[in-house]
């Protein structure tokens, strides 16, 4: 099982911080980078990152919250310049759905679990049990008993 960023969001809200796709009533967007994760095996590919949009003012905060979350991917991995990790439309997300980015907030992006997913859908493999993005293992453990 892995982490998912969806484990933080309860955290941002309670700090008072909006997140676009619960407002807007759909799955956060997913994008493949053009950062290749370290391989291991024949499992070799690039990351897929989760994207928020959020004012600069709100950015510290942002990642101080979700950084609290290392096994939840943790803080972000990019902050704006979606171009710098190969995203070219934040408006045709791989996985996801798009959200409204308005012009004062910057695109802010996590690692996703939806990377091995990616890479697995490369290699093949005749089997593979694992979530549909944004649809995550459901477990009984709490939200907060993953901060640190």
């Amino acid at each position: 099982m892995i982490g998912c960023s969806f484990t933080f969001e309860t955290a941002l809200l309670a700090a008072g911080l909006r997140i676009a796709h619960l407002e807007e009533g759909r799955n956060v967007p997913m994008y493949v980078t053009n950062r290749e994760c370290v391989p291991s095996g024949p499992f070799a590919g690039p990351m897929v990152v989760s994207m928020r949009p959020y004012r600069a003012d709100e950015i510290p905060l942002v990642v101080a919250i979700s950084g609290r979350y290392p096994t939840m991917h943790g803080a972000p991995v990019h902050i704006g310049a979606p171009d710098a990790l190969g995203v070219r439309d934040l408006q045709n997300p791989e996985f996801g759905e798009p959200v409204a980015v308005a012009e004062d907030q910057m695109p802010v992006f996590w690692a996703c679990g939806v990377t091995p997913q990616a890479v697995a859908m490369d290699i093949g493999p005749p089997l593979m049990i694992t979530h549909s993005p944004g649809h995550m293992f459901v477990t009984d453990r709490l939200d907060a008993e993953h901060e640190v």
